[in-house]
Parts: structure tokens; C-alpha cells; sequence
């Protein structure tokens, strides 16, 4: 079977190019010849019978992944997909929690992992400041206003060689993983983390290295193992990691730092938390510059909406990145720059973030706090999730839904196998009640499961 899908993909290879043999393998997908679901073979094998060296196919396969025609699930190989198949991927796996239809809606939604529209600075002053919308002087401008880089530098965790605005901090991954890697490079990412990190790197063809995170941050054991082969990048979240709240020490900074030291490793750090954090600005770009992309998201602080992050990091990363949005985007868009820049500068909104920032923390820690007196040890001390160990997922967020509470199952955040469950709960939502809220959770935290039972 293997021998006869090579021969019908080698029967359209025109030329001995990675482009050539993303096309051939397309055209037979087109034809018929070659149906959604079917395996490919190993790229040795691809390599040996259409005499290609395996960086080629390798190249080729990663061109096809980008264009969402295969998939690529680790040891269980490389899959081609279909048209209409659809890809949920761990995000909305996550995040697409509904009450049973027998329940109404949740009373109480801590699925979300969104800030609190209340606690948002008022746009009112920065849009009564705009009169239009701007036209460029070319299509080739900065992609950033002078001003607002100036103000970011500022408050940067380190000197910056450049900075850039990109629509978010997932699009920030997200060009720089499709600019800098490539098929079947070892990323090395926190365990548990950000579930559309994982669907991110997996979607480039990316091997998914996990790396435990214990309260100080990513464990030096295990980055120290994983480098034991090279790895193409490592991606952490320093302040207010998603879902567990730890921020990462200026001591596990440091050894981490040292481990990198010497290597080729990029160093991709999310800070999405931003502003509402109440840890400081940690980077191991103040170790390594040269190797560290560093992305701080606006949208938790100012607002989901205004789609806005800023972007430090090498220049040939930058470079590669503004060649990739000239593609696309462009730029993100100088309106909402002007209105992010009357935010940063404007009093009355900086003392609304900062507000918020207090708030958050206050209300995480009346639920942490309550549940510890129940009995449920939870981690870290930042950000608006928790992350609660309980006894069985399923049995946990059914009790909490059945109460009219919703929270997010813990299993789409996990790289590797735990032993523990866990769920996800978004307490920056939680205005009041959180005594009440506490005691829900504490008590769905205790409840087993038929699976439970079976182990």
C-alpha cells in the first residue's frame, strides 16, 4: 500500500524540490488517488523511494502542513486531511463548555479565562481624541508609531533591539513559529500550558517537548534533559503562567538562562497577563537579547478587543516576521495603536489598570484562601485562573454545572500524562460569593467518578 501511494506521488513529481513534492502530493490528493485519512509513509522512506534527501521531504511535508493538507500526531504519524474535517484542537476543546440541555446557563461562567469588562479602563478619552482613522504615507511605513514605541520601551524587562505591534499574543506565536520553524523541530513548552500553543505547534509539524513547571516556573531538570538534542525554541509564560498562576522566579530566570547559554535555543516568551500582573517584568532576555523574542499582550489589561501586543526580539526574527505580514496584514492597525498609546500615557486609565491589577488579586486569593481552609491546596499567586487539583475531571465540572457553575476542564492544558486531575477555574470573574464559590469547588474537588472508581 505504501509503495503504491509513493508511486502515484512520485508518477506527479516534475522536480526534486520540497515545493514539488507538497504539489505532487496535493495534486494526488486532488485525483483521488490519495484519500483523507490515509498515512503517509516516514520521510526516510519517502526520501529512499523517490530519491530525495530527507531534509527535502522533510521541507515538503512541513509546506503541507502549513496549508493544512496533513497532519502531523507524533508517533501515531502523519495523516492526511480531509477538506471539511474539522480541527477543534485543544483550544476550543477547552473553552466550548456548555450546561447540559436539560440546565440553564450557567449561573456563574468561570470557563472563560477573559478579564472582567467592569474592571477595563474607559475608552471614552482616547476615542474623543481621534478625528479619523489615518491614511499611511506607503504601505511600506513603520509598522509602529514612534510614540507608542517610545512609551513601550520604557517599561520594556530588558533593552530592546526593536520592537513591533502584532494583533495579540497568540498572532505574535504565531508568526514567529511559522517564521522561524520548520517541520519536526523540538520546541520545548511548559506542561501544563496555554492550550492553542500546542494546536500552534502542532499545525507547523513541530515535536512538543514538555517541560513540568513547579512555583517558581519550568523546571532546570527538565530544560536540562530536553536539551540533550538540540532544540529549535523554548516558549514560557513568565508572569501569571495559564492556567497555574506561577510567575516565574528571578532565580529559576537565571538557571535557565544558564542552561541556554552556549546553545542555539530561541527563547520565546508570553507574557499575556501583562499589566494585570502583580509580579514584576522578568525576562531572560536580560541574559540573552540576541536569542529572546519577548511578546506582552494588552488584552487582559486594556481590553480583549483592541487585539494588540508588543513584540521585542532579534532582528533577523523581526525581519523574517515583517516579511511574512507584508503577505498578509500588513501591519496592525496605527488606529488602535493610537488609541493603545492615549491609554498608556493617560493618568485616569493607568490608575484603572492598576486598580484592576489589585482587584484581581484580591479575589484570587479570597478563593484560594477558602479552599485551603477546605482542604484544596492550590498553586502559584498570580493572574485571574487558578488551577485546582481534584479527584476526577469529568465528575468535578459536572457537580460545579449542576450548581450553575462553569469551569474548564484541566486535560486540554496538559502536555505530558499526570496523575492528577485538574480543572481550570477564571476567579478574576468572580466579583462576590467567592466563600460560596470556594466551598462548590472544594466539594466538586472530592467527588469521584466511574473512572475514579476504576483505577
Amino acid at each position: 500500500m505504501r509503495s503504491e501511494l509513493l508511486s502515484e506521488i512520485e508518477q506527479r513529481l516534475e522536480h526534486p524540490t520540497a515545493r514539488d513534492l507538497a504539489h505532487a502530493v496535493g495534486r494526488a490528493i486532488s485525483d483521488g488517488v490519495v484519500a483523507p485519512g490515509a498515512k503517509l509513509p516516514p520521510i526516510r522512506e519517502v526520501a529512499t523511494q523517490l530519491a530525495l534527501s530527507p531534509t527535502t521531504v522533510s521541507a515538503g511535508w512541513a509546506l503541507l502542513t502549513r496549508a493544512g493538507t496533513i497532519r502531523t500526531d507524533g508517533r501515531r504519524g502523519t495523516t492526511v486531511v480531509g477538506r471539511a474535517e474539522p480541527r477543534a484542537g485543544r483550544y476550543r476543546q477547552a473553552l466550548d463548555r456548555q450546561p447540559p440541555q436539560d440546565q440553564a446557563p450557567f449561573r456563574i461562567d468561570l470557563c472563560t479565562g477573559v478579564p472582567d469588562a467592569a474592571l477595563l479602563p474607559s475608552l471614552t478619552g482616547a476615542l474623543a481624541a481621534l478625528t479619523t482613522a489615518g491614511t499611511p504615507g506607503s504601505y511600506l511605513d513603520e509598522p509602529v508609531l514612534p510614540e507608542l514605541r517610545e512609551v513601550l520601551r520604557a517599561d520594556w524587562p530588558y533593552d530592546p533591539a526593536e520592537l513591533t505591534i502584532v494583533d495579540g499574543a497568540m498572532d505574535g506565536l504565531d508568526l514567529v513559529a511559522r517564521s522561524v520553524l520548520r517541520f519536526g523541530d523540538r520546541v520545548a513548552i511548559e506542561d501544563p500550558c496555554f492550550p492553542p500553543l500546542v494546536d500552534l505547534l502542532e499545525a507547523v509539524g513541530a515535536q512538543v517537548v514538555a517541560l513540568p513547571v513547579d512555583g517558581d516556573g519550568p523546571e532546570p531538570d527538565a530544560l536540562a534533559d530536553a536539551l540533550h538534542s538540540p532544540l529549535a525554541a523554548v516558549v514560557l509564560q513568565p508572569r501569571a503562567q495559564n492556567p497555574t498562576g506561577v510567575s516565574l522566579a528571578a532565580g529559576r530566570a537565571d538557571a535557565l538562562a544558564g542552561l541556554l547559554e552556549g546553545t542555539s535555543t530561541l527563547v520565546v516568551e508570553d507574557d499575556s497577563a501583562g499589566a494585570t500582573s502583580i509580579s514584576p517584568p522578568t525576562s531572560l532576555g536580560s541574559r540573552l537579547p540576541d536569542r529572546t523574542v519577548h511578546v506582552r499582550s494588552f488584552s487582559k489589561s486594556h481590553g480583549p478587543d483592541l487585539r494588540l501586543a508588543a513584540m521585542s526580539g532579534p532582528d533577523d526574527v523581526l525581519a523574517a516576521v515583517a516579511a511574512r505580514r507584508q503577505n498578509g496584514q500588513g501591519w496592525s492597525s496605527r488606529l488602535l495603536q493610537r488609541i493603545l498609546l492615549s491609554l498608556l500615557t493617560d493618568h485616569a486609565a493607568g490608575a484603572a489598570v492598576a486598580a484592576a491589577r489589585h482587584e484581581y488579586a484580591r479575589r484570587r486569593r479570597l478563593v484560594v484562601d477558602a479552599l485551603a481552609a477546605a482542604g484544596v491546596a492550590v498553586g502559584g499567586t498570580d493572574g485571574i485562573n487558578i488551577w485546582v487539583p481534584v479527584h476526577d475531571e469529568s465528575a468535578a465540572i459536572v457537580r460545579l454545572a449542576s450548581q450553575g457553575i462553569g469551569v474548564t476542564p484541566g486535560t486540554p492544558f496538559t502536555v505530558a500524562p499526570s496523575a492528577q486531575d485538574h480543572i481550570r477555574v477564571t476567579v478574576g470573574l468572580l466579583a462576590d460569593g467567592h466563600a460560596e464559590v470556594a466551598e462548590q469547588i472544594a466539594a466538586a474537588a472530592r467527588t469521584s467518578g466511574w473512572r475514579s472508581r476504576g483505577r
